[in-house]
């Protein structure tokens, strides 16, 4: 992943990683065990969260980012800043590609995704901040489906 400077402020962003981490004990996994949560830091500054949330037939299962959008979407709300995922690893996981397609429904291409590791804030693994702040891998939507299809493509000229 590229180096990105963001321009979320310090509180936002613990506010953010916060939420996540809070909308993960919303989280209903009884099959796979694996909880996440999300958090979507809307350009009013309101946070919305969502968990995953599982079911029996498993194709009805809903992941915590797209829990999220469709809380804020049927709201209407939908502009946003920045997005943070957290799950039970200690390590950043990366949304699935069904909800990388959400995002890029709603979310310009550099918008900030925060993967958060289960154990944040970690300390810095040799002194630097190379690893992201407490262990936060930064990322965008650009970075995580590059050369996605969008909204604006169903415009495009046919030939």
């Amino acid at each position: 992943m590229s180096t990105t400077i963001w321009s979320m402020s310090v509180p936002d962003r613990e506010n953010l990683i916060k939420a996540a981490i809070e909308a993960k004990e919303g989280s209903y996994s009884p099959y796979s065990k694996f909880r996440v949560g999300a958090a979507l830091l809307a350009a009013d500054g309101t946070i919305i969260k969502g968990a995953n949330i599982e079911n029996a037939s498993y194709g009805g299962t809903i992941c915590a980012e797209r829990t999220a959008f469709v809380k804020a979407v049927s709201e209407g709300t939908k502009s946003f800043v920045a997005l943070a995922v957290v799950t039970d690893v200690k390590s950043a996981i990366s949304p699935c590609g069904i909800c990388r397609q959400v995002i890029r429904e709603f979310c310009a291409p550099d918008m900030p995704i925060l993967l958060v590791p289960a154990d944040y804030p970690q300390p810095p693994k040799d002194g630097s901040v190379a690893d992201g702040i407490g262990g936060v891998k930064e990322t965008s939507i650009g970075e995580l489906l590059p050369d996605s299809f969008g909204p604006e493509d169903l415009e495009l000229p046919r030939g």
